[in-house]
């Protein structure tokens, strides 16, 4: 099964989702995350995440045109920019999901802070639901 989740710039929202999805998940799923635009791994999403031991340190920033030829069966995106500019993948049939959370790096000036603490919750949250939902 191949998931895909998606962001703006895949540096935070998506790569958080992304690390849940991988620890809570087993091999027969592989995840993969992109964003309408490449703005490279966020510092403090690392941070965030290996504060709670789940180490996304190797992930890479990618852009959705990387995958647009592969087959997903879910395709999450994860704020409403994505939402909106999400091109269309030619013979997927995969299930669209949305949640929109606020980007982490565009509160409290970028600083590492409770915003991203708060968000990695809320993605947390909604990663556990989905995989009950859909996954179980």
């Amino acid at each position: 099964m191949n998931i895909l989740i998606l962001c703006t710039g895949n540096s935070c929202r998506s790569q958080i989702a992304h690390g849940f999805l991988d620890q809570l998940t087993d091999s027969s799923i592989s995840v993969f995350s992109a964003g309408v635009e490449k703005h490279g791994l966020n510092k403090n999403a690392v941070k965030c995440m290996a504060e709670i031991g789940i180490d996304i340190s190797n992930y890479t920033s990618n852009h959705v045109n990387e995958y647009i030829d592969k087959q997903f069966d879910f395709i999450i995106t994860v704020c409403d920019n994505a939402q909106e500019t999400c091109p269309i993948f030619i013979d997927n049939n995969a299930k669209k999901i949305h949640k929109n959370f606020k980007d982490p790096s565009k509160l409290n000036n970028g600083f590492y802070g409770t915003e991203f603490i708060e968000v990695r919750d809320q993605i947390k949250s909604f990663i556990i639901d989905f995989i009950k939902s859909e996954l179980c």
